[in-house]
């Protein structure tokens, strides 16, 4: 299908781009930047007045599927990174059954490519079955199509097999993807601290991330391992990570929507929508968060999107199901983030597309040099959108299976900025709202 973006806001993070103009797509490539074209187009978006970014890249999004489709189904899914602009994302691998075997693998694969909405990238699991005992084969997993490997939400208790790990990795070039918390330290439902005091809550102390952070470094330093840091929820953590990187470490990291708008005072009287994993910590967190986001000692913001049943929040605070939904809030809140810290829109699109995009590096494969950018010749991942509208987050309003975010407007009281308009993945149409298409066969 040929398609052409005419007249809009063409930000191409990656490169500095900010213009008016079109954008021509044929062949799953984008043929014209900028530049009027004499181009005849099968579809036609009028962009005027919108915004045409390059497609959103998600790297912790959970679909569900397979072992939980009572709380999200592939397609569902899918259909919500459609709508949030999202053209690819990582999925992680605690699945049921877990993503442990080469064939589990290239059945997902095989199911996303069939519904053609959005590209998926899973990781594969680091050990069997998630066990932290005995390690999986990295390298079936990996020609199977998993582009790193995550214990998820599991913890490596022991030392020596996290070690074996990171040397079976660092041996291949594999990156390893961990969410830094310790098993001991970590059992908590509510960050340490005065809220948790007072509400009568089991605490997650910062020292739960720090301690994981130390260890993991010095297992790097003798493996020589690459690592990707999940959801990082602490000023002492985000400083960690910043003498890591001063250092030479090969280290990334990302965080979470939640932990980047919320703190522990949105808990409330036990809201069950602020159940969510890592738990949301004080003030002075989110603005250190905020300000390693900006500064680039976090790479990458993501939607750590979760969907969970009903009746697993319908519950006190303790017994709730940690997750909430988040695929169709990334652009929203990484735009309302630029916005409260000063930054350009621009600033606020890197990290969701030129950011991630750094983390996953060669995994990409024929990819990399064009995902996450409007690039002449570059694959056809664009997300349009309206940068001057607001919404209201209610369940009617989201595609996703999961209707609970601590961002709904019941909660909340606010709305979002910017709604997408249209989703290209690989030159498909994936998404589009009403009445943004002109007829058939209109030229430029």
């Amino acid at each position: 299908m040929k398609i052409l973006i005419k007249n809009g806001r063409l930000i191409d993070p990656a490169s500095g781009l900010d213009r008016v103009g079109d954008l021509a797509i044929a062949n799953g490539r984008i043929v014209a930047l900028g530049e009027p074209t004499e181009f005849a187009a099968d579809r036609v978006i009028d962009a005027t007045g919108l915004v045409v970014a390059p497609g959103l890249v998600d790297l912790a999004a959970r679909l569900r599927e397979p072992g939980h489709e009572h709380e999200g189904m592939l397609e569902s899914e899918l259909a919500a990174a459609a709508a949030g602009g999202v053209t690819s994302l990582v999925c992680p691998p605690d699945t049921d059954p877990v993503l442990d075997e080469p064939g589990l693998v290239e059945m997902l694969k095989f199911r996303a490519r069939k519904l053609s909405r959005c590209r998926l990238f899973p990781l594969g699991a680091l050990t069997r079955n998630l066990d932290a005992q005995s390690l999986t084969e990295m390298a079936e997993l990996t020609e199977a199509g998993c582009i790193g490997f995550s214990q998820a939400e599991a913890p490596v208790r022991d030392t020596l097999v996290l070690n074996r790990a990171l040397m079976y990795a660092a041996t291949y070039g594999y990156t390893v993807w961990l969410r830094p918390q310790d098993a001991y330290l970590g059992g908590g439902v509510a960050a340490s601290g005065a809220v948790a005091t007072r509400l009568g809550l089991s605490g997650v102390p910062v020292a739960a991330e720090t301690v994981a952070l130390h260890t993991i470094f010095e297992l790097m330093r003798s493996t020589g391992a690459r690592v990707h840091l999940c959801r990082i929820s602490s000023a002492a953590g985000v400083e960690l990570i910043r003498a890591a990187k001063r250092e030479g470490l090969a280290v990334t990291a990302d965080v979470s929507i939640n932990s980047l708008h919320l703190t522990d005072v949105d808990i409330g009287y036990f809201n069950p929508a602020m159940r969510l994993t890592p738990p949301l910590r004080q003030g002075r967190d989110r603005d250190a968060l905020r300000a390693g986001l900006a500064d680039g000692t976090l790479d990458a913001l993501v939607s750590d999107h979760m969907p969970v049943a009903a009746d697993e929040k319908n519950v006190p605070f303790a017994e709730a199901t940690p997750g909430a939904t988040g695929l169709e809030l990334l652009l929203s809140l990484a735009l309302r983030w630029a916005q409260d810290s000063g930054l350009s829109m621009s600033q606020g699109l890197g990290v969701i597309t030129a950011g991630p995009v750094g983390v996953l590096g060669e995994a990409l494969g024929s990819l990399a040099a064009s995902a996450g950018r409007l690039v002449l010749g570059g694959v056809a991942d664009v997300c349009v959108f309206d940068d001057r509208a607001h919404w209201a987050v209610t369940p009617e309003a989201l595609s996703s299976q999961g209707k609970h975010t601590p961002f709904a407007f019941e909660t909340s009281g606010f709305e979002l900025p910017a709604q997408v308009r249209a989703t290209v993945v690989a030159g498909h149409l994936a998404y589009e709202s009403a009445g943004l298409m002109a007829p058939a066969g209109a030229a430029a």
